[in-house]
């Protein structure tokens, strides 16, 4: 919603336009719900590298897909720049507007808002935030918001041990979507986070499998991962 309405404000999205982005399947979800109830098209450049779940709910809600030929589903440093490169190409068309979600500022204006939510929610008794890291704009701008509050609170960004690249390792080849692009992206903001952790797909997989038997709450290896 902060990219839509942000893009509509500055003129750069037109009623009729049609939104393009890449996306793994969250951001595609959110753009396609926001944009086309808010009478825009949308394009999103994805991969079969991600759940088919995730394709045929993007679909549902309006979104056009475009799908890019993964390596054995793996997500690497090679496929993000080519979803990024095929998106903006898309985007040069007359009526079309890239979300740009790597480089976009308004992403850090919607995660301030949760922010202050979760600060809202938790009636201030909050001592630690983790958060996965994919654009980099959730864990900056939810941990921005929430340091506005307390300064003390820590910061924990979490990356695929397959690919532990704000550790300083080496890119590879990364099995769980949405986190870990294979490089260190433009919003990530270094010194920010107090600590890194990295975590193997194996272990987000079984957490995520613990928490649904043990908590009752339903989420996918991302989210595993962050636990």
């Amino acid at each position: 919603m902060a990219i839509v309405r942000g893009a509509a404000q500055g003129a750069r999205l037109q009623s009729g336009d049609t939104i393009v982005e890449c996306t793994s399947g969250s951001t595609g979800t959110s753009l396609a719900s926001v944009g086309v109830a808010s009478g825009y098209r949308c394009l999103l450049v994805a991969s079969d590298a991600f759940s088919a779940e995730k394709l045929a709910h993007m679909r549902a809600l309006g979104a056009d897909l475009e799908l890019l030929r993964s390596d054995n589903k793996k997500i690497t440093v090679e496929l993000v720049t080519a979803l990024i490169e095929t998106s903006r190409q898309l985007s040069q068309k007359p009526g079309h507007f890239w979300a740009d979600q790597f480089n976009n500022a308004d992403v850090l204006t919607g995660y301030a808002d949760l922010g202050h939510e979760i600060w809202a929610q938790t009636d201030g008794r909050i001592d630690a935030f983790v958060q996965g890291v994919g654009t980099g704009g959730s864990l900056r701008g939810t941990a921005e918001a929430l340091r506005l509050h307390d300064p003390a609170i820590r910061i924990v960004a979490v990356e695929p041990a397959e690919s532990p690249v704000l550790s300083g390792g080496a890119p590879g080849g990364n099995l769980i979507e949405g986190i870990g692009m294979g490089y260190v992206v433009p919003l990530w903001k270094p010194g920010l986070a107090d600590e890194i952790v990295a975590v193997s797909a194996g272990e987000a997989m079984a957490m995520a499998r613990r928490l649904a038997r043990e908590e009752g709450l339903f989420g996918g290896a991302s989210a595993g991962r962050t636990a």
